[in-house]
Order: C-alpha cells, then structure tokens, then sequence
C-alpha cells in the first residue's frame, strides 16, 4: 500500500462533473436526460475568437509564453477593466492562467495553515472549502440567507473576524445561488475592513459581466483602501462561453504578484499561446454574440424562476446574476440530495443538490439555466409530474 500525504483526504471535489458523469452513463443507455446540471454556457465560442486561436497556431505560436501571460493580453486585461469599472491596473498585475481554480489554489495556499481562519460563502462554490481544507486552515462560513437574496450582510461577515482570520472570499455575482450583493453592503464590508488590515480579500468576480434588471456590478477593484490585499479573480470562461479553453486571470497586489507568477511557474508553465491569442480576440472584439447570449439567459431566467414557483413545494427567488437558479424545496419533503437523485433518475433532468456547496444548501437544489427554453420547460414539466 503507497502512503500517501494524508492532506489529499481533505480535499473534497465538485459535484457538478459527478452528476454529469452519471448523466452521461444514463444518456448511453438510451435514458432522455435534460442537463440542468452543469455550469457552462450552452453557445459556442463566438467564430472570430475561435478563428483568432486557429490563426495563431497557423502563425506558428507554439512555445512557450511568459509565465505571466503574454504581455499584450495582459495589456487588454487592463484596458477592459477601465472600460468596465472605470478603474486603472497596471498591467504587471494581472497574471494570466488556467481558468478560475489556479488563483483560487494560489490564494489560499498563501494564507491558509493550521491555526489559521478563512472566511467563505457558504453556500458558495465548492472548491472554497475544499481548498480551505486542504491547506489546513479553519474553513469558516459566511452564511448567504434566501430571505436576503442570498447576499452577504457585512456587520455579520465583519463580525466573524477574529486574530486568527487571513483571508476573506467574495463572491458577487454568486455561484449556485445567482445573488448579487448590492453595493451599500460592499461599502459597509470595505469600511470595516480598515480596521483588520491583515486581512486579504479574495474576490471571486467570475460572473461580473451576467447581472439582471439593470444591476451594476461592484468590483472589489474599485475601493482603493483595500487594494494592497486585493486578490480578484474574472477570466473568459462563462462571458465569452470557453469554459474548455481553460482561461483566467487575477488582479495581484505588488505584494504578492510575484508569488502568484511563481506559483505558475512551479505549477504550469505557461498557459497554452493559442488560448491566449483566442483570449486577446475576446478582449478587442466585437460583442454582438456576447449579447445575444446574455439576452438569451435573462429570457430563459423570467421562465424558469416563474416555472419553478409554480411547482407544489418550491419557491425560488428571482436570480440576480450568473446562470443559476436556487429554489428552495423544503415543503417538498425532499432532502437535496434525494431530489438532486430523484429528478436525474426518474425524471431525467441533471441538478445539483444544494449541499453540494455547503451545509447551507440543505432544502435547496441547483437548476442552471444554460439550456434551451424548449429543454427548461420539459425538464420543469417531468420534475412536476413525478412530484
């Protein structure tokens, strides 16, 4: 038997790539199953940023980049955040990798340790706590409550705040639950936060272009006082639909950029040119596709958060932001998981179980509503049928 670091048992998973795997297994035994599941967008990647990353293989952009991401990216990194939050970045900052779970990794093996505290959103993303966990730190829940809209309240967050705390993580707009945490609260938890400046801030930004009813969004990046130990995260992947690209990036502070692009080197290398020059197109190209897709998804929200309320035994809140709606279904008298169970193997459609994202998720269960309008429907009509 290997021995292996007893570290790894720590490290929990994300059940989203589970419940597609059983999908998939059901849909190669001839089963009809509706994914409501996983959370990518159901477009393709727009043709010119796909084009954009053939011509650069056809170019001969085979090696290596610098470890940082190439330094034109970088460049349009800072350029679309001015655009889109009227803020200046140098572009030494900006670390281009992998997708979103490098900066995550990266972060949290800064600050966590035995004895140490992490703040996270709960429920919130998975790898959160996951990596919490691994680190060896104390992984402890910002609870996020539907009858808040599942936004933070800062005076509770701040109140969390111990000696022993090194990182807090935000997440707005939020994974699974689709809240946005409005700006007057943003300001509270950046005013309070002055008084613990040993405190970092993650701000897991990935969903900043995807907020509803004229929302805007609040990043982190836009309060100055904290900007020496910010840590923001954004990448491509659910704006620009190239989850498979695997293409992110973070806002480091001069403090602690130079660890974040060691970390790559030790880590990857480099990420991939191709993705990178497909990555620069998305940057500095046209939006019409983006913006179909978005209209795409705030039409599929009005449906199936209206669906959802019309089920005996649901309610859900209106989603603010990203692709997921989060209906509670206590009254059904189903735990997450039996239904996460039930509606995949009996009626056929993928969710994810709330628990799948914290103790907080009991009595919820998560719907992406990346999927036809035609698929949202019957997947709502058979989840009704056999409830």
């Amino acid at each position: 038997m290997l021995k292996t670091n007893p570290s790894l048992e720590r490290l929990g998973t994300e059940s989203a790539f589970e419940v597609l795997a059983r999908a998939q297994e059901l849909v190669s035994q001839g089963k009809s199953i509706i994914n409501l599941g996983i959370g990518q967008p159901d477009f393709s990647t727009p043709d010119h940023i796909v084009e954009a990353g053939i011509k650069s293989l056809k170019d001969g952009h085979h090696g290596y980049t610098p470890a940082n991401g190439l330094p034109a990216l970088r460049e349009a990194v800072c350029e679309d955040l001015a655009r889109r939050h009227s803020v200046r970045v140098n572009s030494k900052n900006i670390v281009i990798v992998p997708g979103g779970k490098p900066t995550m990794f990266f972060t949290i093996l800064m600050f966590g340790e035995p004895g140490a505290e992490i703040l996270y959103p709960n429920p919130g993303f998975p790898i959160y706590e996951s990596l919490i966990k691994y680190s060896g730190a104390t992984p402890i829940p910002i609870a996020l409550e539907e009858e808040n809209g599942f936004a933070f309240q800062a005076e509770k967050v701040l109140s969390q705040i111990t000696p022993r705390t090194r990182l807090i993580i935000i997440n707005s707009p939020a994974n699974p639950t689709g809240g946005v945490t409005p700006k007057s609260e943003i300001d509270k938890l950046v005013s309070g936060l002055i008084e613990h400046p040993n405190v970092a801030i993650l701000s897991d930004e990935i969903y900043s272009e995807m907020l509803y009813d004229g929302r805007k969004h609040t990043s982190l990046l836009q309060y100055p006082e904290i900007r020496d130990r910010l840590i923001m995260l954004d990448g491509w992947s659910k704006t620009y639909a190239m989850t498979g690209w695997r293409l992110g990036y973070a806002v480091w502070p001069d403090q602690l950029v130079d660890h974040a692009t060691r970390l790559c080197i030790n880590d990857h290398s480099c990420v991939n040119a191709s993705a990178q020059y497909a990555g620069l197109a998305a940057l500095t190209g046209p939006r019409d596709d983006i913006n179909k897709m978005f209209s795409a998804f705030n039409d599929r929200r009005k449906i199936i958060v209206s669906k959802l309320n019309k089920i005996p035994g649901f309610r859900c809140t209106n989603s603010a932001g990203a692709f997921y709606a989060f209906p509670n279904i206590e009254e059904t008298g189903l735990t997450s998981r039996n239904a996460q169970d039930r509606f995949l193997n009996e009626a056929g459609v993928a969710a994810i179980a709330g628990t799948s994202f914290g103790n907080s998720g009991e009595g919820f269960i998560r719907f992406s509503y990346a999927n036809s309008i035609e698929n949202i429907e019957e997947a709502l009509f058979r989840i009704e049928n056999i409830l």
